[in-house]
């Protein structure tokens, strides 16, 4: 079971990765909402990676996997910057990170009961 986890936690990264290089216009579904809805999306796409990946139960830490999960997402805003049809946000960064720190305080919850 873990491998299954462990294969979509890695699938979904690939994923999110190939989706933040396309031009947001090809991406209706995501072309359509509004700013705030943006930062939804954000924090809920970076909330299932950081959970997902905290049942993958790497043997490094969940904080470190947090920290690693966020870098990630600070990659791609740094490719944001440079890529001709997308931008970089640090609104962007923030609901990555409390997307991420939501998914730590749930899992820290549900590993004390």
């Amino acid at each position: 079971m873990i491998l299954v986890i462990r294969g979509t936690f890695f699938s979904s990264i690939i994923l999110i990765f190939y989706l933040s290089l396309i031009p947001a216009s090809e991406l209706e579904f995501f072309s359509v909402l509004s700013f705030i809805g943006d930062k939804i999306s954000h924090g809920v796409i970076f909330f299932y990676l950081a959970i997902l990946g905290m049942f993958c139960n790497f043997k490094i830490k969940n904080q470190i996997l947090m920290v690693i999960i966020f870098s990630f997402g600070l990659t791609i805003e740094i490719v944001h910057y440079f890529h001709p049809y997308r931008y970089f946000e640090w609104t962007d960064l923030l609901a990555n990170f409390l997307g991420i720190t939501l998914a730590g305080a749930i899992h820290k919850t549900l590993q004390k009961t």
